[in-house]
């Protein structure tokens, strides 16, 4: 197909490590809504859309979310990737610039009827090339969980090791040992305890240290590190 225009539109992936049920395990879930036109009425999409003449990318895409599915806070947020093919949508030729945003466990913002939070490890029918863009965001992700300091925009302001494990497992998909990982962020300045402990929960037991991210701005802490799965 021959197209003679070409239009822009932003997209956001937005992740979170969330619950679902009553299961006990943090799973990683991305934020979608449904879309009631075609093409693909009923698939599930990305929040996004066009950008306007007279705003930027990054000024785009908070707009969209906030219009769209009410997302006004992100505790991260930046420009991921390109995908230019010229047929991924029907019509005029579509850019689509992605975005990673991040929702901090275990806030709970309010969405739209037609907004859903999704296991990014059980996906729904999705419009378009989505799907593609979900698993391109989440491997850039899990690859930052490695070598910057991202962690802090999924966790609670204060948490224990077992949290911040249950945070990494779930972002990265294997298990990850509570010792291990504080002996490695403390070590790269990332992590400092809070001096204080969490209250116990019903089985009693020892209250858990509490700990904090050190910065919550995004910063490479080691560039060649790599989170390897056990074994």
């Amino acid at each position: 197909m021959i197209h003679t225009s070409t239009e822009h539109e932003v997209l956001a992936v937005v992740f979170q490590v969330r619950h679902f049920g009553a299961s006990q395990v943090p799973e990683l879930a991305v934020l979608l809504w449904q879309r009631g036109l075609e093409p693909h009425r009923g698939a599930w999409a990305l929040p996004g859309g066009r950008v306007r003449t007279d705003e930027d990318l990054p000024s785009s895409i908070r707009r969209q979310l906030a219009e769209k599915v009410d997302v006004r806070e992100l505790a991260h947020l930046e420009q991921l990737a390109v995908f230019s093919e010229p047929n991924r949508v029907p019509g005029p030729r579509t850019i689509a610039s992605t975005f990673l945003g991040l929702v901090p466990f275990p806030a709970t913002p309010e969405l739209p009827a037609d907004t859903q939070w999704h296991r990014v490890s059980n996906l729904p029918a999705m419009a378009f090339d989505h799907h593609v863009m979900v698993a391109h965001a989440h491997t850039r992700l899990a690859a930052k969980m490695s070598y910057t300091n991202i962690g802090f925009a999924l966790a609670p302001q204060q948490f224990t090791l077992s949290t911040l494990r249950d945070i990494y497992y779930a972002t990265l998909g294997y298990p990850v040992d509570a010792t291990n990982l504080q002996r490695v962020l403390v070590r790269r300045g990332v992590l400092t305890p809070t001096g204080t402990t969490a209250r116990s929960g019903r089985s009693g037991g020892r209250p858990g240290a509490l700990y904090r991210f050190t910065d919550d701005r995004y910063r490479v802490t080691d560039e060649f590190a790599a989170l390897r799965p056990p074994g």
